[in-house]
């Protein structure tokens, strides 16, 4: 590293940091309730001197548009960006700041939104998925401010809502017509970085019965019993699309693209058979397939099952896409923006990069199909350790982050000497 970079990493507001990390986890931004916290990260936009901008999302309009996904109904939503620098050159650095809800307090050993620090880690909702990974990118550039090198092109700063419910935010702040050269998510990769990122779809199926009473449940058909055979069935199907996966940015997995059943109701009475179960399910869908290819593939499956049961061959189950769709995303391990935070990973900590993809899904498919900014993840965190009781995140990984996206800014746009 030359004197230049180092002076930006010297110029890491770690305090500050932290600080900014509390506000946002004290401010509770889940179940479509995101309007306080965009305010927070605006007015911290605004103190930095970066040139801010603020909308309402009119959900009536982007939901014309086919990449549209939201399955918590909102009656307002805030769009952020901050823009600093000059050039041709740019890069944005994105995070969401809505988290699921905290669940019950009880099953916390912390209070879920206040950051505290336990054996070095931070615990609190959000801290891993994914406000400590936005407090991380806005301080890595703050560090470039601080250090006084004036870039030689553009960083743009989003803080998106819906992430978790479809990306109602990232498609907004696209069509609001922020794109550039490359793009950064810090969604919880443990460090890694993260060119391939997984899709997923939700979707819904109600299971035909016949009602009878108990006593003579042989005269009735059990939805259950039909729900229990689908899930078998259904297991076929995860295996069958997980065997033949030799991607070895996916290596570590035997099941990168999941399929788990969410939520299940059926039945209404003890002594009635059930006539009706309707269970929700995740699909994960794979690197370089389409979502309309998976969908077709459930479809096809569920008929299959059902053409083979005396029962459901007559009885149809009905599936329905419903709730949140993410398409899975790619960007070339030689691309410049791959290279850039390898690079900077390297010198700022001092350890190889390790790359991996990853099995969740996120906002990166929408900045790279919608905004046409190829787009990788990188950030702190496990994401076994987030939508649980005791989220957390290391501060080890916290300083390995905004250290390595401090010169990923400065390298990537350049700088005036």
């Amino acid at each position: 590293m030359n004197d230049t970079e180092r002076r930006v990493l010297d110029s890491i507001d770690k305090e500050g940091m932290m600080e900014f990390i509390r506000t946002l986890v004290s401010t509770a931004s889940y179940a479509g309730r995101e309007t306080e916290a965009q305010r927070v990260v605006a007015a911290k936009l605004d103190s930095l001197g970066f040139d801010v901008d603020t909308w309402n999302i009119e959900f009536d309009e982007i939901g014309k548009h086919p990449d549209f996904s939201m399955s918590i109904p909102r009656d307002e939503g805030m769009g952020v960006a901050g823009t600093w620098g000059e050039g041709e050159r740019s890069l944005i650095i994105c995070g969401h700041i809505d988290t699921v809800a905290p669940g019950d307090p009880e099953a916390w050993d912390t209070p879920p939104l206040e950051a505290t620090v336990v054996d070095g880690r931070l615990h609190g909702r959000g801290t891993v998925d994914m406000k400590a990974g936005l407090a991380c990118g806005l301080y890595a550039i703050k560090a470039v401010m601080d250090a006084g090198v004036k870039p030689k092109g553009r960083v743009v700063f989003t803080s998106v809502i819906g992430e978790e419910d479809g990306g109602c935010g990232a498609l907004a702040t696209c069509l609001r017509g922020y794109r550039a050269d490359a793009g950064i998510i810090m969604e919880p990769s443990e460090t890694k970085i993260a060119p391939e990122v997984a899709g997923a779809m939700s979707f819904r199926v109600t299971v035909p019965g016949r009602s009878a009473h108990a006593c003579v449940r042989e005269e009735g058909v059990s939805a259950i019993d039909k729900f229990i055979t689908l899930v078998e069935g259904l297991r076929e199907l995860e295996k069958t699309r997980n065997q033949n996966v030799d991607d070895p940015l996916y290596g570590r997995y035997d099941t990168p693209y999941a399929l788990s059943i969410g939520t299940v109701h059926g039945g209404e009475w003890p002594g009635t058979v059930p006539d009706k179960v309707v269970f929700e399910a995740r699909l994960g869908v794979k690197v370089g397939e389409t979502n309309e290819e998976a969908r077709r593939q459930l479809e096809e499956k569920v008929n299959d099952i059902a053409a083979g049961d005396p029962w459901l061959s007559v009885n149809r189950p009905i599936v329905e896409w419903a709730g949140y769709s993410f398409a899975p995303s790619k960007v070339e391990l030689d691309h410049p923006i791959v290279e850039a935070v390898a690079g900077s990973y390297r010198d700022a900590v001092g350890e190889e990069p390790v790359y991996e993809g990853m099995t969740y899904a996120s906002d990166a498919r929408l900045l790279i199909n919608v905004g046409r900014t190829p787009t990788i993840v990188f950030g702190p965190g496990d994401v076994r350790d987030a939508h649980s009781a005791n989220e957390s995140v290391s501060l080890e990984e916290l300083d390995k982050t905004v250290r390595t996206l401090a010169l990923t800014v400065l390298r990537f746009l350049g700088y005036h000497d």
